[in-house]
């Protein structure tokens, strides 16, 4: 589960959006703090980005006052007590003298900045200063220094801490610009000690650039922060188990006895939940819960409590085992085409048996008076035995007395606002139910209804599951706890009623546009608020644009010229790439008649350092050189030929070069070395270059060594700690090239003939988690639509396919709609959600068969 996820579903029940605008979606959030609300000065200029309110003072023409582009930024922290006192001392400091700053203008925002699963890298910046120079930081320091004395708030890890108050210092950029990094991505940057763009680092941790000498005055700083250690402990951290806002979690030894234990540590004020308790004060409650149920042996028993650092430590037993959420992968029957009876027979049984095991512990937990408050596949411990669990995670508990709601949850357990008390744990035991022979139960948070559906499923797919379990469960989920009449679910249209589906579809994505926005068109995956303002292929304008076109659509001229509008000219820091960026959004651009802003655009991507791109076709070389080719054909252009050419030599000489040993390299369609082999395969189709073939073939065997075949035959990359069959990260998405390649090249030792079955079983199984393009179900559609690898059956298999979509159809507005990655949400956009789904079915269904670009389908279609 990305944790990140889960602040972009607070704004909108329907949509991941941004946290920013929780106020204006009619929430109850806290309004702007009174200082946010001041009159702009005279001589300043105030603008709203993101959730930052940025001061800037002018000159006298009217423009901002120049200053330096990057050095030493203050940033100071703070808590929800003292945030508008320290607004207020800020901007009555910063204004009187001229120096920049910006802050966060809200509580919610300030909240949600230090909430437990904000980016760390954020954490606790409430505001920022803008020195000079190193003269007016070290005043700045000393003076806000003083006047914020005795004022608190979280630790600022990417920062070093100005002596005990809430000041810190970070140097980074000031001004925005970009670089391509070494990982070939557009990235934040600064100007090395030799004027060079690299990129500004903003990790968890304070560093200070080689470049860059410390100031003097950040010394004593610099080694306090360097003289608390874990040293003196009595125990030896050996892992960090997770990190989260509010700390870490690390597995170690008691060095006076060698008892395994588990150490939790809590930063003060960080890891906010929805009640306000920071991290400290959730320890101190799971301190307190698990002194109450102890003895029980459904908990791991508390050993120790200190502090170190201003840091609380809670100190536990480690509990052998394994998170019950770690036997689907290897133990789920549907992961497979055909599943063994037998084997669906044994999983049910283990999984009833487990679900009573947790039953029991949640009972023994109750009968302390405790409600557990966050139960879930990730704080459930099966024993070696696998006939008993331990329920870990105490932090969300509370005496059932109080019969308080949840303030910390899963989002496929997060019991409805009307659960109160022992019934908060009831609500998360009925969706463990259904978790765990269908573990999609995150639909829930945007439908309950869907239960009743789910259920369905699962008495099809599990017969020997007692039908009053899952009733059981299913009149839980839905019930209404006032007395009024349970949730119904809503039938959407039947993804394999083709053209009706599509229709639905359709009227689905345009009921979600919004172009009275500018950072999104359509609603999608959270990347779409860090790639330039939702322009792109994957996740914004273009893919949707371009799915709707594939699949004969009446244009959305409205849409298009949105588009049009936000690339003239694009937002600075958008991403270069097909799939991420420019690129994409000139092909589209291009295919809906847009010819010059589509050269335009490629004429500023080839103003950039393109050449240090990655070699992937998401956002590096082989979409870059795909593009170029394509609108040199539709042109006329030259130099767009010479450059997709000097692309396909950078790529190819790349190819050649040493692999690293670490870290393990991506494989598959979009940031593997499959996309890079589709460029040099439609290079050599354009020129009949054989060198270009063979290294096409040299790519397709690089990305067949990092794939692993399963039980049952499955082909899927291997990424050390799971494996992946998908069409993006795949290995569906190197079948679709290695079906192209073989089209041209013979298979001499039968490697790839046998890759290609083995993709085939991978993308004929019976349960996908996630029905989207690159990382679900829709992927493998698209693949059995077009492949051309020898098999009996393929249609049969893609209509199972289409039917197994419908699992995870969702409505909106009454038509068909997904849910996008994650699951916490529906999308629209072509990578996760509901367009991918779109173009998908329009290749397996449609008259023109619809295709992803440069992938058209081939002459021969499954039979």
């Amino acid at each position: 589960m990305d944790k990140r996820y889960e602040v972009y579903a607070l704004a909108d029940g329907h949509f991941y959006d941004t946290p920013d605008r929780l106020t204006g979606a009619g929430s109850e959030a806290a309004p702007l703090y009174a200082t946010a609300r001041r009159e702009v000065p005279e001589g300043w200029r105030a603008a709203r980005t993101g959730d930052w309110l940025t001061l800037t003072p002018l000159g006298a023409d009217g423009e901002p006052l120049p200053g330096p582009a990057q050095g030493w930024k203050v940033h100071a922290a703070a808590t929800r007590g003292n945030a508008e006192r320290i607004a207020e001392i800020v901007w009555d400091y910063c204004v009187p003298r001229r120096i920049p700053f910006k802050f966060v203008p809200a509580p919610h925002l300030l909240h949600l900045r230090n909430a437990k699963y904000a980016p760390r890298e954020g954490s606790g910046k409430f505001v920022t200063l803008y020195p000079a120079d190193e003269r007016q930081l070290h005043q700045v320091l000393t003076d806000l220094g003083a006047l914020l004395k005795g004022m608190e708030g979280p630790y600022i890890l990417t920062d070093l801490r100005w002596e005990d108050g809430p000041l810190h210092v970070r140097y980074g950029a000031f001004a925005r610009s970009y670089v391509v990094d070494e990982r070939g991505s557009l990235v934040p940057a600064l100007r090395d000690g030799e004027g060079r763009l690299v990129p500004d680092r903003r990790d968890p941790a304070f560093r200070v650039p080689e470049w860059v000498t410390l100031p003097d005055f950040l010394a004593p700083q610099l080694a306090a922060r360097n003289a608390t250690t874990v040293g003196d402990l009595p125990y030896r951290i050996e892992k960090a188990l997770h990190f989260s806002n509010g700390g870490g979690v690390y597995a170690g030894t008691d060095t006076r006895d060698g008892r395994k234990v588990v150490l939790k540590e809590a930063r003060p004020h960080a890891g906010l939940a929805a009640d306000g308790a920071d991290a400290v004060a959730r320890l101190e409650r799971e301190k307190e819960a698990l002194e109450r149920v102890a003895g029980t042996g459904v908990v791991p028993e508390v050993r120790d409590w200190f502090t170190l650092g201003e840091h609380r430590f809670l100190v536990m037993d480690f509990v052998e085992g394994r998170p019950l959420n770690s036997f689907f992968a290897e133990r789920h029957p549907l992961l497979l085409p055909e599943p063994d009876p037998r084997a669906v027979a044994e999983y049910t049984a283990w999984a009833l048996r487990i679900h009573g095991a947790v039953e029991r512990a949640v009972a023994a937990v109750h009968e302390r008076g405790i409600v557990f408050n966050d139960l879930h596949v990730f704080n459930i411990m099966v024993a070696p035995d696998e006939e008993s669990v331990f329920l870990l995670d105490f932090e969300a508990a509370a005496p059932a007395a109080e019969r308080g709601r949840q303030v910390v949850a899963h989002p496929g357990f997060f019991a409805p606002p009307d659960r109160r008390g022992t019934d908060v744990d009831r609500y998360a035991l009925a969706c463990l139910r259904l978790a765990l022979f269908l573990p999609v139960t995150t639909l829930f948070v945007v439908d309950r209804g869907k239960a009743a559906h789910l259920a369905e499923v699962i008495a099809e797919q599990f017969p020997d599951v007692p039908r009053a379990f899952l009733d059981e469960a299913v009149a839980e989920i839905t019930r209404d706890t006032a007395g009024g009449a349970p949730v119904r679910p809503v039938r959407p249209a039947d993804p394999g009623d083709w053209p009706r589906s599509r229709d639905s579809m359709v009227e689905a994505v345009l009921e979600s546009a919004t172009p009275e926005r500018t950072d999104r068109l359509f609603p999608g995956d959270i990347a779409q608020f860090s790639d330039g303002g939702g322009l792109g292929l994957a996740h914004g304008a273009a893919g949707v644009l371009y799915a709707l076109a594939e699949v004969g659509a009446h244009r959305y001229e409205e849409g298009e010229r949105w588009l049009l509008d936000r690339t003239a000219p694009p937002p600075a820091g958008t991403p270069l790439g097909l799939y991420d960026g420019l690129a994409g959004v000139a092909l589209v651009l291009d295919r809906l008649g847009h010819r010059q802003r589509a050269l335009d655009l490629v004429g500023g991507v080839l103003r950039e350092r393109w050449q240090h791109l990655s070699s992937d076709l998401h956002g590096g070389l082989a979409g870059l050189g795909l593009v170029l080719d394509h609108l040199a054909g539709t042109t006329g252009e030259t130099e767009l030929r010479e450059r997709a050419a000097e692309a396909a030599e950078i790529v190819v000489r790349r190819l050649g070069e040493p692999r690293p040993e670490t870290p393990r390299r991506r494989a598959g369609l979009m940031r593997g070395a499959s996309g890079q082999a589709l460029f040099l395969l439609r290079r050599y189709e354009a020129t009949g270059d054989r060198e270009l073939l063979a290294a096409a073939g040299r790519a397709l065997r690089q990305d067949l060594a990092s794939c692993v075949v399963r039980e049952g035959g499955a082909l899927e990359v291997d990424e050390g700690w799971r494996t992946l069959p998908y069409l993006g990260d795949g290995s569906a998405g190197l079948g679709m090239v290695l079906d192209d390649y073989l089209a041209h090249a013979a298979d001499d030792t039968g490697e790839f003939e046998r890759a290609r079955a083995g993709v085939l079983t991978a993308a004929t199984c019976r349960f996908y988690a996630q029905p989207g393009l690159f990382q679900g179900r829709a992927g493998m559609i698209l693949h059995l639509s077009r492949t051309t690898a020898p098999g009996t059956g393929l249609r049969d298999r893609l209509a199972e396919q289409i039917a197994g979509l419908g699992w995870l159809a969702m409505p909106y507005q009454g038509r068909l709609a997904f849910p996008g990655h994650q699951m916490m949400r529906l999308s629209m956009d072509l990578a996760t959600g509901t367009a991918g789904c779109l173009l998908a079915l329009g290749a397996a269904l449609g008259d023109a068969p619809a295709a992803l670009p440069f992938l058209p389908p081939p002459a021969g279609r499954p039979s």
